[in-house]
């Protein structure tokens, strides 16, 4: 699904706002023990984030490519700024910034995925977050997770993935170690659960 559909979309698919947790026998790589935000979900396909996957870059890094900030500036930045947390958001468009974040902040190019979350793509908001007028809650990711016309249906059907009600604590919580286990037991699933019955199957 294009980033462009996510815009255009008013109508709410039934995966919408929904964690997909990936079952241990996951055949593609980029979502091994992976929780995906879903932001989108309709006939088109669907569109979500990769919320438990580090990044190497620091968003330091990221503002000075962007030269919001100068060498001097990067040294003098908060320390809530410098740790700002960066995520591999999925292997589509791996270049390319969104910022998941609380809807206390708009602006004219943030989309509405779900009551209480909003996605904006511009250097508005990275501006904002370094100079601390940003959202109260905030994550940036690069890249996306994207899937064409029924793929993803496929995929559930297939047992790749598990899929829940999100939850926001979760999609913002700093600590990435552990977010697979918390997402799974939203469900009231284990780990250990999941290697059982996949040895069964």
């Amino acid at each position: 699904m294009a980033l462009s559909t996510l815009r255009d979309k008013r109508e709410r698919g039934f995966l919408d706002g929904q964690f997909l947790i990936a079952m241990p026998g996951m055949p593609d790589g980029n979502f091994h023990r992976s929780v995906v935000y879903i932001c989108a979900h309709s006939p088109a396909g669907a569109m979500g984030f990769i919320i438990n996957r580090p990044q190497e870059i620091s968003f330091t890094e990221i503002l000075l490519h962007l030269k919001l900030v100068d060498q001097p500036e990067a040294i003098t930045l908060p320390g809530a700024t410098r740790d700002f947390p960066i995520l591999n958001g999925g292997p589509v468009e791996t270049g390319r910034g969104f910022v998941l974040h609380s809807d206390d902040y708009v602006s004219e190019s943030s989309i509405p995925v779900s009551d209480d979350i909003s996605l904006t793509a511009t250097l508005d908001i990275v501006r904002a977050i370094c100079e601390d007028r940003g959202p109260r809650k905030a994550t940036m990711l690069l890249g996306y997770a994207g899937w064409g016309p029924g793929q993803l249906e496929s995929e559930i059907g297939n047992n790749a993935w598990l899929n829940c009600p999100a939850s926001e604590d979760l999609i913002f919580a700093r600590t990435l170690d552990n977010k697979y286990e918390r997402a799974l037991a939203l469900m009231g699933v284990s780990p250990e659960m999941l290697s059982a019955e996949a040895g069964h199957a």
